[in-house]
């Protein structure tokens, strides 16, 4: 049986819970969509595969490839520095080092051009794994700021100011949009700008080193100390043990599959939209505000909801709805019925990261928050070497993303499927 012990914060009032540490905290998810939407989601993914891979019809799988490499590296670090860090309680530190490997990489894809394929995976490779492995260390805060039962409005609102980030990031878009190299400088400013204040103003609660695992009381003194030493012993140990925490293995491994369906949509959306529904620069500039503004609503609209018809009955529908959309963009062959369904999918988009974000919250143990945390990112990544994978080569194989669109369903299917056996935190 997990251990959902409410966390303990004599010092806050339980009437308030949009505090400076809170407000602090989500502006960082400002700053990382600045990443998430010009790099990931719009002109560096475009501009990958119309212009560094000369619009080749294998530069889906490449683009597909940089993804899953850094993935793979993510996955693998992730549960270890995040069992580590509960150990010694420096989660800040690792994630200014990610943020700030990042920041570097992005402003230096302004160099990558025409046919600089290496090159141009190479620098993404590490500037999405700065973004993905610091994730993790960032969701971990929430168990420090707020409230167990303020989990999904702090969860929402973190991912509702990060879409005004990916709008801002959109802003930049069209000032930038015949110079898109200078739009991965302008990324990187606004990313190492507005994390600022989280590094600077959200102190990280001290807490005593936690207790070895079983069994690993005879490690030397050295060995004990050694981060990394300390990361792998605790990972094993939770590995080990995985039975005790039945709940949350069922969750991760639901939602292993459904964000994978949610990711893949978010990596290939303009690509799609550009190579299959010949969508020029101003549709997909108008089609990303339209996402943005209603994955804003979406993320405080089913964070209300969340909290009076509860999470798990929320987060159920979203999936349902995510493969009803999914099922719809196949069929559609016109630019207004893609529109109208990413303003649908927009929606659901905020609201299905936020509120599984605060799911977990709920069920993790309090002693294990960033190792926990670091398996929910191993689970995303994992899922999203996955996804894109699939997506990159029944397009290539077929020569149809819409066919590649139509087997991203059945990560929406089987997810919802196992997410029924969840328990209720």
């Amino acid at each position: 049986m997990e251990n959902t012990q409410k966390p303990a914060h004599p010092e806050r009032s339980r009437n308030k819970w949009l505090t400076r540490d809170v407000f602090n905290w989500s502006v960082f998810d400002f700053a990382n969509s600045t990443f998430a939407t010009i790099v990931v989601a719009f002109v560096y993914a475009i501009y990958f595969k119309k212009v560094v891979a000369l619009n080749q019809p294998i530069g889906d799988f490449y683009w597909a490839s940089s993804i899953n490499i850094s993935m793979i590296i993510v996955a693998v670090l992730g549960p270890v520095l995040g069992a580590a860090s509960d150990y010694y309680g420096n989660k800040k530190k690792y994630l200014i080092f990610f943020t700030y490997l990042c920041v570097g990489a992005t402003a230096l894809l302004y160099f990558i051009t025409e046919g600089m394929i290496l090159w141009g995976m190479v620098l993404f490779i590490f500037a999405n794994i700065g973004f993905q492995a610091g994730l993790g260390f960032y969701d971990a805060f929430i168990k420090e700021i707020a409230l167990f039962e303020n989990y999904n409005k702090v969860s929402s609102l973190g991912y509702a100011i990060g879409y005004l980030g990916s709008l801002a990031s959109l802003g930049a878009v069209i000032v930038l949009q015949d110079a898109p190299r200078l739009t991965f400088v302008a990324c990187a400013v606004l990313f190492f700008l507005f994390s600022l204040p989280m590094f600077l103003f959200v102190k990280e609660r001290p807490s005593p080193p936690a207790p070895l695992p079983e069994g690993e009381g005879n490690l030397n003194i050295s060995a004990a100390k050694n981060f990394i030493s300390i990361g792998i012993n605790r990972t094993r140990d939770t590995l080990r043990h995985i039975s005790k925490y039945k709940n949350i293995r069922t969750f991760l491994l639901s939602y292993f599959l459904y964000i994978d369906g949610v990711n893949t949509i978010i990596f290939f959306a303009g690509n799609y939209a550009q190579t299959t529904l010949n969508f020029e620069i101003s549709d997909l500039i108008l089609f990303f505000i339209i996402v943005q503004i209603t994955a804003l609503t979406g993320s405080f609209l089913f964070g209300y909801i969340a909290d009076k018809k509860g999470t798990k009955g929320t987060l159920s529908f979203i999936i349902i709805s995510w493969a009803v959309l999914t099922l719809l963009v196949f069929f559609a062959n016109d630019k207004a019925t893609f529109l109208i369904i990413g303003a649908f999918a927009g929606t659901f988009l905020g609201s299905s990261q936020a509120l599984s974000r605060s799911f977990m919250g709920r069920l993790t143990p309090d002693e294990k928050k960033t190792e926990f945390f670091g398996f929910y990112s191993l689970f995303e990544k994992t899922s999203t070497i996955l996804g894109p994978l699939t997506f990159g080569l029944v397009s290539w194989l077929t020569g149809s993303q819409r066919y590649a669109v139509i087997s991203i369903l059945m990560f929406f299917i089987a997810g919802y499927l196992l997410f029924r056996r969840v328990e209720k935190a």
